[in-house]
């Protein structure tokens, strides 16, 4: 019988939607959110509601300063690029990219996940419908996965089999939000954006906000969040 699992949890989209997986897959959810000096904080506001939302045993939020590392739009003083074409956005990696940020947040959810008797990691990375980030990647994630075996103490000593699930690897994004609606996710308590207007709305112009307005036009559904375009 499945137990407890760390479900990484954005407040955005795909990582609200594999909480809810997880849920339905029968695990005891313990959401882990990462104030990381980003940009804005408005999706950790998210966060907090879709855990609350989505039953979560725990939504623990943890503090990291990447600020102080850089070297990404969301983390420094270089501006994010808005209006981009579906070819640009899945060319390249683009300087949204945090440096080693999933390796990082995956790193304390297996610090989470030992510390709980927890042998499941859920991630929602996606490699279709997503912005070039090469920690976003299945071969990423299945190396993470023999790492967190051969780094723990209950891998070690056999008594944890650590696995990290990656529930949305193969789906589209207009797959992903169908998913979300079959799973009853409330989608206007997500957020997406990188970089909200003065006004609260999302900005509709960065690559995130693109790629959320494909997903929901595929998926021939409506965005209940706000867009300034």
């Amino acid at each position: 019988m499945p137990g407890r699992a760390v479900v990484l949890l954005s407040g955005g989209l795909d990582s609200a939607t594999t909480l809810a997986i997880a849920r339905e897959e029968g695990y005891e959810c313990f959401a882990l959110s990462f104030n990381y000096g980003q940009r804005h904080a408005r999706e950790l506001e998210s966060a907090k509601q879709v855990a609350a939302s989505l039953g979560a045993a725990r939504h623990l939020t943890l503090r990291l300063d990447l600020r102080a590392v850089g070297g990404s739009a969301l983390t420094d003083d270089v501006e994010v690029p808005k209006g981009r074409s579906d070819e640009a956005i899945g060319t390249g990696i683009p300087v949204t990219y945090v440096p080693a940020r999933n390796t990082i947040f995956l790193g304390h959810a297996l610090a989470w996940a030992e510390t709980l008797g927890s042998q499941d990691i859920f991630i929602g990375v996606n490699a279709l419908d997503y912005s070039g980030y090469p920690d976003c990647r299945p071969e990423f994630v299945e190396a993470f996965e023999r790492l967190a075996n051969l780094a723990t103490k209950a891998g070690v000593e056999g008594t944890s089999r650590f696995r990290v699930h990656m529930p949305l690897v193969t789906l589209s994004k207009a797959q992903i939000v169908a998913r979300a609606f079959e799973l009853g996710v409330n989608l206007s308590l997500t957020w997406s954006c990188y970089e909200p207007e003065p006004d609260g709305r999302a900005c509709g112009l960065c690559d995130s906000c693109l790629l959320r307005k494909k997903g929901f036009a595929e998926a021939r559904v409506a965005d209940p969040v706000p867009s300034a375009r």
